[in-house]
């Protein structure tokens, strides 16, 4: 057994940040959950609750808070979970501040606008000196937190590091399992959360469950055509953090992205249901980026592109639908 770094920090204190922590308390470690907002360092250190971004979990007393950057880059592993199109300035910032040995785990699923960056790429730019590794799967962060199963993928190209991180947060009921293609595992989960909007709308415009099996197995071909087109490996699309968390996030409206497509549906506007959230649906961020790989590597997704359309509000919901479903028939398997 790999030995486990002794203590964790957690940058990002959002829904899953905040899960994540919980899962290093749990595994016995000392752990730092960074946060910019006073608010939540507040209510995290006085009343063991992170109000603002998840409710009603009661946190483990070994958690500590902090707004103090400097302070929180003093951990032997980060964990490192702002929204991604935050990761660079994040990684910019915490910089200075590491010790060179210290890992830094990417937790954020996206792809970068502008420059169609992975997270891996963004991390290879700021601190190329680090090894990448990447935690990705199917989870939702309540169920997380409150220590219900899952599993999850550490990802990375360095397999010591790989299970020292698995060490260092493994849990009976949080099972990571080890691999290499870091592709593989970040564009599982970039595409998923962008094919779960779609999902969500289907939801809203209540196409019934067909709709959304059609969608997040049609959306699977999309993810998998792209994924193998930028040199992931088939069975990582087909695991955890490709199929595996696909199928939970479009299947529950407990998903931050299919509850977003599904308030589409109902007919909401876009500026309304954000203005009552503070999560990130990292789908719509990452809709345009994803587009523009699909372009770049000569891959069809038209399910992205018509997720990408409504966000944009190039396209009405009802034309959307009706564009895919007037597409040609073809063989399934192209």
């Amino acid at each position: 057994m790999s030995q486990p770094y002794e203590s964790v920090t957690v940058i990002g204190a959002g829904a899953w940040g905040t899960a994540l922590a919980q899962v290093a308390a749990a595994a016995k470690r000392g752990v730092t959950l960074y946060a910019r907002e006073p608010e939540v360092v507040e209510a995290v250190n006085l009343r063991r609750e992170n109000e603002p971004f998840l409710p009603g979990i009661r946190l483990n007393p070994v958690i500590r808070a902090t707004a103090d950057l400097e302070e929180a880059a003093a951990a032997d592993l980060i964990l490192a979970v702002p929204p991604a199109q935050h990761m660079r300035a994040t990684l910019r910032a915490l910089k200075p501040l590491l010790a060179p040995e210290t890992p830094v785990v990417l937790c954020a699923k996206g792809v970068e606008r502008g420059t169609l960056a992975l997270m891996t790429d963004v991390l290879q730019q700021e601190m190329p000196e680090r090894t990448p590794a990447v935690l990705s799967g199917p989870g939702f962060a309540k169920d997380v937190a409150r220590g219900l199963p899952t599993a999850t993928t550490i990802a990375s190209p360095d397999q010591a590091l790989a299970q020292r991180i698995v060490a260092t947060i493994g849990l009976p009921t949080f099972r990571p399992y080890v691999a290499d293609d870091l592709i593989g595992a970040e564009i599982g989960g970039a595409v998923k959360n962008v094919i779960a909007i779609a999902c969500g709308v289907a939801e809203g415009r209540q196409l019934g469950d067909g709709a959304r099996a059609a969608l997040i197995t049609r959306g699977f071909a999309e993810l998998t055509r792209l994924g193998l087109a930028m040199g992931a490996k088939a069975e990582t699309l087909s695991g955890l953090c490709g199929l595996g968390d696909l199928v939970l996030t479009c299947a529950s409206l407990t998903s931050r992205n299919t509850s977003l497509g599904a308030a589409l549906g109902e007919g909401r506007k876009l500026a309304d249901i954000l203005a009552e959230r503070r999560s990130v649906a990292e789908g719509m961020e990452s809709a345009p980026a994803v587009v523009a790989l699909a372009q770049k590597f000569s891959v069809d997704m038209p399910i992205s592109a018509a997720v990408d359309a409504i966000i944009s509000e190039r396209i009405s919901i009802d034309d959307a639908i009706t564009a895919l479903l007037s597409r040609p028939f073809k063989a399934e398997g192209v």
